[in-house]
C-alpha cells in the first residue's frame, strides 16, 4: 500500500480531530449556557457525517487521478454537488425542529461542512497540481 498515495486522507484526519477538539472545547466551556444544549445532531455526528464523505470524496479522486487526471476537477464538482444534496437532507430535519437554538445549530452545522469543504478543495488542487 503507497502511503503517500493517501497522504490527503491522513492529513484529513488530523486536521478534523484538531478542529474538532477546539469546537468541543468551545461547548465544554459553554457547557452552563443553555444555547449550547439540546441540539437535533450532537456536533460528533455531524463530524462523522463530514468525515466519512470527505474520505470518500478524496477517495473518489485520488482513483479518478490515477485513471485520467483530466477529470479530477469534473468529478470534484459533481461529487461536491451530491455531498451538498446530502447535507441538506441532513439539515432540513434541523430546520424543522423548532428547536430555539436553531441560529447556533445552523451555525455550527455550516462551519463545520466549510471545513471539509475547504480541505476537500485544498486536497483537489493539490492533485491537479501535482501531474505525476
Amino acid at each position: 500500500m503507497n502511503l503517500k498515495k493517501y497522504k490527503p486522507i491522513i492529513e484529513l484526519l488530523v486536521i478534523s480531530a484538531l478542529v474538532y477538539l477546539a469546537h468541543k472545547l468551545v461547548f465544554f466551556l459553554n457547557g452552563n449556557n443553555p444555547k449550547f444544549q439540546g441540539y437535533y445532531f450532537s456536533i460528533e455526528t455531524i463530524y462523522e457525517f463530514f468525515f466519512i464523505c470527505s474520505v470518500v470524496i478524496i477517495f473518489i479522486l485520488i482513483m479518478v487521478k490515477e485513471k485520467n487526471i483530466d477529470n479530477v476537477g469534473y468529478t470534484f464538482l459533481l461529487v461536491t454537488c451530491i455531498k451538498m444534496a446530502l447535507s441538506y437532507a441532513v439539515l432540513s430535519p434541523i430546520l424543522d425542529s423548532g428547536n430555539p437554538n436553531i441560529r447556533i445549530e445552523k451555525l455550527n452545522f455550516f462551519v463545520i461542512f466549510a471545513l471539509f469543504l475547504t480541505i476537500e478543495t485544498i486536497v483537489t488542487v493539490r492533485i491537479l497540481n501535482n501531474k505525476h
